[in-house]
């Protein structure tokens, strides 16, 4: 590892600390506006240990993106990391951190009540063989049966 300070906030996170699941404040920018994107770190698996399957994940992803646009019309993106650990959620002008974790809970209770998958269909996604609903709703269950642990970052 090295002492060298990277350009991504997360790369100089030392994931052999952190305990998840849980979500944290990852980095704050400021338009040139004013606006200010607060992005966070939704760590569902704990890194280097374990991981999600890509056809939940994808399907997660489809999921909360939309459904949390119907929670709050700040969220700007909400991504999956490459590592397959975790999302990453960024909201605008938005910088209420218990906000963002009822977001979250209330966005994955709609997920557990979800009979589709949106935008599940090879006009709207670019893989639309790779998804599973129940991988999703099984992702989503375990996330939120840690809710009281969400914002405990490091052991």
């Amino acid at each position: 590892m090295t002492d060298q300070k990277m350009n991504v906030e997360s790369f100089n996170l030392d994931h052999t600390k952190v305990k998840a699941p849980y979500i944290r404040l990852a980095d704050i920018k400021t338009g040139e506006h004013g606006d200010t994107i607060h992005k966070y770190d939704m760590r569902i698996c704990q890194p280097n240990q374990e991981h999600m399957e890509m056809p939940g994940l994808h399907s997660l992803e489809h999921l909360m993106a939309e459904m949390s646009r119907n929670h709050s019309d700040r969220v700007v993106d909400i991504s999956p990391m490459g590592c397959q650990t975790g999302f990453y959620i960024a909201m605008i002008n938005y910088d209420d951190y218990d906000g963002v974790l009822d977001l979250v809970e209330g966005t994955l209770k709609d997920v557990l009540e979800a009979d589709e998958v949106p935008a599940c269909n090879e006009m709207q996604c670019g893989w639309a063989a790779s998804h599973s609903l129940e991988g999703a709703k099984r992702i989503a269950r375990g996330f939120l049966a840690k809710r009281d642990e969400w914002s405990r970052v490091f052991a």
